[in-house]
């Protein structure tokens, strides 16, 4: 039998991935989703110039991109009133978490995190030999005050914040997150994950400060603007940080239709606005469709609403129906999250599905 000379790490690792996808489900039961709104991609597709833009960036798939992202670059500057600088873009938020791990954290050292957080930042730093101290949530949202304290007592330097969240959508004030990162340690990193921001409350907004050296804005163009198959994101942060990306980063990690599409989205304001106000038509329907079912429907400022069906057992059992009925959807895996379903604002056809499966599995 051949032995293949894998590191230590590598053999001690399960051979997962964070997510598994619709098109794996859609394989194992046989049918294509009627629903797809299970990993909250948009359901309003993108900017009709973002959509000419890269048809015509077709053309010349055949060179490379700009491994710098100059001109998206330059963009977010502009839009931000920021230097360049302190721009870094990669390949969706995802990509950017793994830069952050690797500039960040050492093998064994810690890290904190809401505890079933992200789990692809949670993925990352189980790939690099590093270790996740999870703090549980406190009434669906981010335990602030948790967070400060894990830092604290592990000694930890790098903490990940999701605001608006994931995968529950409650927000915290711009307030409370001011006096969040005032809290932490001066040698403490927080990565704040603003991957939903266009749908967040204004006051939820931390007001840009460039210069401050604690934390790493990531957000990205998978959410409002549609791309999320076309994987784009970026960073905001101190331009030593950005520095350091550009060490460890793949440099032509983003391709040229992304780019090029990012940059004509990016000038779309009027679209991103009626993505905003679909998602926010959807989250209602959702919230009276959870009154009328029982299934009282968690506060949310993204593009999904959490379900709570009271116990995980119920939650799995809902879920499976779900699937069972050509709906694709998630659930946290970790109390006591694991109560909640969460299910992406799709388009009007889409929720009528869903509000059609999710009757029918309540009745049985």
């Amino acid at each position: 039998m051949t032995s293949f000379p894998f590191t230590p790490l590598v053999q001690s690792l399960p051979a997962t991935i964070p997510f598994i996808g619709p098109e794996t489900l859609e394989r194992s039961i046989g049918r294509v989703f009627e629903a797809r709104v299970g990993a909250n991609e948009s359901a309003f597709g993108i900017s009709p110039r973002a959509r000419g833009a890269m048809v015509d960036a077709v053309a010349g798939v055949g060179w490379y991109n700009d491994p710098e992202n100059y001109d998206l670059r330059m963009a977010l500057a502009q839009l931000y009133n920021l230097p360049v600088d302190h721009i870094s873009v990669g390949a969706g938020i995802d990509d950017l978490l793994g830069s952050a791990v690797r500039a960040f954290l050492e093998p064994g050292q810690v890290t904190v995190a809401s505890a079933g957080s992200y789990p692809t930042y949670h993925y990352h730093v189980a790939g690099f030999d590093a270790v996740s101290h999870g703090v549980p949530y406190h009434k669906n949202r981010n335990a602030l005050e948790g967070l400060v304290d894990a830092v604290h007592k592990t000694g930890s330097h790098l903490v990940y914040l999701a605001n608006p969240d994931n995968p529950t959508g409650t927000w915290h004030t711009a307030a409370a997150l001011q006096a969040f990162l005032d809290a932490l340690p001066t040698d403490c990193i927080c990565i704040l994950d603003e991957a939903y921001f266009e749908f967040a409350p204004g006051d939820s907004i931390l007001p840009m400060r460039p210069h401050d050296p604690r934390v790493i804005r990531m957000r990205t163009f998978s959410k409002a603007h549609g791309m999320a198959g076309a994987r784009i994101g970026y960073a905001i942060a101190h331009p030593e940080i950005v520095s350091a990306f550009d060490k460890v980063r793949l440099h032509f990690n983003v391709n040229r239709i992304a780019q090029i599409g990012a940059l004509a989205s990016l000038g779309d304001e009027a679209f991103i606005r009626f993505v905003v106000r679909e998602v926010d038509k959807g989250r209602a329907e959702y919230a009276q469709l959870g009154r009328e079912l029982g299934l009282p429907t968690v506060p949310s400022a993204t593009n999904f609403v959490a379900f709570d069906c009271e116990t995980s057992e119920r939650a799995q059992k809902i879920l499976e129906g779900l699937i069972a009925g050509g709906v694709f959807v998630r659930k946290p895996a970790v109390p006591p999250l694991n109560r909640l379903v969460r299910i992406t604002v799709g388009s009007s056809k889409e929720r009528a599905v869903v509000a059609e499966v999710l009757r029918a599995v309540c009745r049985q």
